[in-house]
């Protein structure tokens, strides 16, 4: 039988399991992916505590972890096109993405370059998109200086690397573990912790935008940099950022940016950045890697066939 992790009831650790189930069966404009890879993202063990986004209908329990895959088409739905069995595609699963099989939706599925990995290519879909999108909407120009807090987690990672493709200066707030990480990706650090603001502002020429991956106090000092408050958005607390004057980011969902995200890492300029991979049966383990909120850039569940 298939497996998949899952969490049978809201709340902590305590609900998670590994489990058999049926293989599913893809419905309209849906495709069966025998799962190779499966990124792993805060909003999963957060979509556990019983956190949707907005505008999202509540989880059938048990519900399957897992909002980015990467694998093989096994079978097509009704009114399929561009798709076909043996395709290696990468996407976002409607049923999870810690399992054997999972389903997509055409509509945020993507066909896998050659060139890119199963592993990697599992990356792309939460945190190397939510970071395109979300550069591309603070739309600043050339030689502007973008303020990114959470500039070590996987979604800042790949939005200090997409910033320095669109000419970008970068500042990444992170832990002080993560100053020579953060470095690497040709921003400057800055520690996070009380005084965030005027470390901020003693590191730089000041800051023309401000992508939060962190919330709460973080984002508020943060705010505190910005003369234009159009040119503040969060990926991690809209409630604040409202309160502040800017904006959520806004998810395009499309394929053509998993398209456009895999051939920056085809051409070299965005690294996914993988730290940790981990089989199957040790998902847990990998949950709690990003849960406990130490883990640098991207971790991955390889599923093996």
């Amino acid at each position: 039988m298939p497996k998949a992790y899952v969490f049978t009831r809201y709340g902590g650790p305590e609900a998670e399991a590994l489990v058999e189930q049926d293989r599913p069966s893809p419905g309209a404009g849906q495709v069966l992916v025998a799962v190779r890879a499966a990124g792993v993202n805060p909003v999963d063990w957060k979509q556990r505590t019983g956190y949707r986004r907005p505008g999202a209908a509540a989880r059938e329990l048990p519900a399957v972890f897992g909002n980015e895959v990467a694998g093989v088409v096994e079978e097509t739905g009704p009114d399929v096109t561009g798709f076909a069995v043996g395709d290696e595609v990468f996407g976002n699963p409607v049923t999870g993405g810690y399992a054997d099989y999972a389903l997509l939706p055409t509509t945020v599925t993507a066909h896998k370059p050659a060139a890119l990995s199963f592993t990697d290519a599992a990356t792309l879909p939460v945190a190397a998109a939510t970071a395109y999108d979300a550069i591309h909407q603070l739309g600043l120009p050339s030689g502007a200086t973008v303020l990114i807090t959470g500039a070590g987690g996987g979604v800042g990672v790949a939005a200090a690397q997409i910033a320095h493709v669109l000419g970008l200066r970068v500042v990444g707030v992170a832990s002080d573990g993560k100053k020579d990480f953060v470095e690497s990706l040709g921003a400057v650090h800055v520690p996070s912790g009380p005084g965030l603001a005027e470390r901020v502002a003693a590191a730089s020429d000041g800051v023309d935008g401000v992508l939060d991956l962190v919330g709460g106090e973080v984002l508020e000092a943060a705010a505190t940099l910005l003369a234009d408050r159009t040119k503040l958005i969060t990926g991690a607390d809209r409630e604040t950022v409202a309160r502040l004057g800017g904006a959520g980011v806004e998810r395009a969902r499309t394929a053509a940016v998993l398209d456009e995200v895999a051939r920056l890492v085809v051409d070299g300029r965005l690294r996914p950045f993988v730290t940790g991979t981990f089989p199957l049966d040790r998902a847990a383990e990998a949950l709690r890697t990003v849960e406990d909120g130490h883990a640098r850039g991207k971790i991955v569940i390889e599923v093996a066939r």
